[in-house]
């Protein structure tokens, strides 16, 4: 069952309440191109981004912060490793979230200054446990990263924040490794009060980044663990927020956009389907209709099997049907069906 969550506040409306799971990503353009992070963040906001993140690693990259507001309108997340006045500037500066690590941030009387700031400001602190920055006293107690020590780390900043009388917290706790990531969560989702952000830390490229991710947050999703998901590759921030949306789409976790459903093609198959559904994909990627689409290879797979697709085609020899609904409207020949197809969807 889903945890009694503590509402955390962004400026911009969005609230952490167990309705909507939110889809973060994070700027990858260098810190002092203004221009670079602005355009960016602008894309992933075109792309479904609901969230979005920002290194701030100097004093004068502070001022990527109202640059970056006055042209998207999706909630800004400042990310601040070493340097507590990093935090305390950029909440003033109008950041909607704070996201510290406690294992590089300093000592008590630094954290105290820091919740301070984001009182005053009223902004809310993500606590980031990370298995590379975990304190090393807990490293030695566990003999290295594993989930306890993650576990224990982010309890032990949620106390310190408690004493200082902040509660306006997220939390997360990632590491490199699958099993880790989904163990401590398990844990802490048992311990913790607070929203939770999930995601797979340092997952890889496009290639096994979209694996490790998808089998990380797709399992504790699942379990309903996890108010934001942040799909970490090596690559285009684009594309994790298009990952993200695909996990929650998997899980039926989000209702818009386009669910293609395809068969994994045999001998029975007399169309070029592989080729037909790289093609449907690509043009119905930018649809927003909450719609099943079904491309199967034959009758086999056809209607029948597809017949909850709210359209679809059914391929034969050189041809294909149209069905909507599991019922048969007509036939199409093969060099038709993506145009039939798209001017259908476009239709309904």
């Amino acid at each position: 069952m889903r945890r009694n969550l503590k509402l955390v506040s962004l400026k911009n409306g969005y609230t952490f309440d167990g309705r909507k799971i939110y889809v973060q990503s994070m700027l990858n353009k260098p810190s002092g191109d203004i221009e670079a992070n602005v355009m960016q963040a602008k894309q992933l906001e075109n792309a479904g981004c609901d969230i979005v993140r920002v290194a701030i690693p100097s004093l004068s990259d502070i001022r990527l912060i109202p640059a970056i507001k006055k042209r998207v309108s999706i909630p800004l997340v400042a990310d601040i490793h070493f340097d507590y006045r990093l935090a305390i500037e950029s909440a003033r500066a109008g950041a909607d979230k704070i996201r510290i690590n406690p294992g590089n941030i300093g000592d008590e009387s630094r954290i105290k200054k820091v919740v301070q700031a984001c009182k005053i400001e009223g902004v809310p602190i993500r606590i980031g446990v990370n298995s590379g920055s975990l304190e090393k006293d807990l490293l030695a107690k566990y003999f290295g990263p594993k989930a306890e020590a993650l576990v224990e780390s982010a309890l032990k900043s949620i106390n310190l924040l408690e004493k200082f009388d902040f509660d306006d917290i997220v939390v997360s706790i990632k590491s490199s490794d699958v099993p880790t990531t989904i163990k401590s969560y398990k844990m802490l989702s048992e311990m913790c009060r607070y929203p939770l952000h999930i995601g797979v830390t340092e997952s890889g490229t496009k290639r096994m980044g979209i694996m490790k991710s998808s089998i990380g947050i797709g399992a504790l999703l699942a379990d309903e663990i996890g108010e934001t998901i942040r799909v970490a590759l090596t690559g285009d921030p684009i594309e994790e927020v298009k990952v993200g949306h695909n996990i929650l789409k998997s899980l039926n976790l989000e209702e818009t956009g386009v669910k293609i459903v395809s068969c994994p093609t045999c001998g029975r198959t007399k169309i070029d389907i592989i080729g037909l559904t790289n093609k449907i994909e690509k043009e119905l990627e930018n649809i927003s209709k909450p719609i099943k689409v079904a491309i199967m290879g034959c009758a086999v797979n056809g209607p029948g099997e597809a017949k909850d697709a709210d359209i679809g085609i059914a391929g034969g020899n050189k041809q294909a049907v149209l069905f909507k609904k599991g019922k048969i409207e007509r036939k199409i020949p093969e060099e038709e069906i993506v145009k039939v197809l798209i001017d259908e969807i476009k239709k309904m």
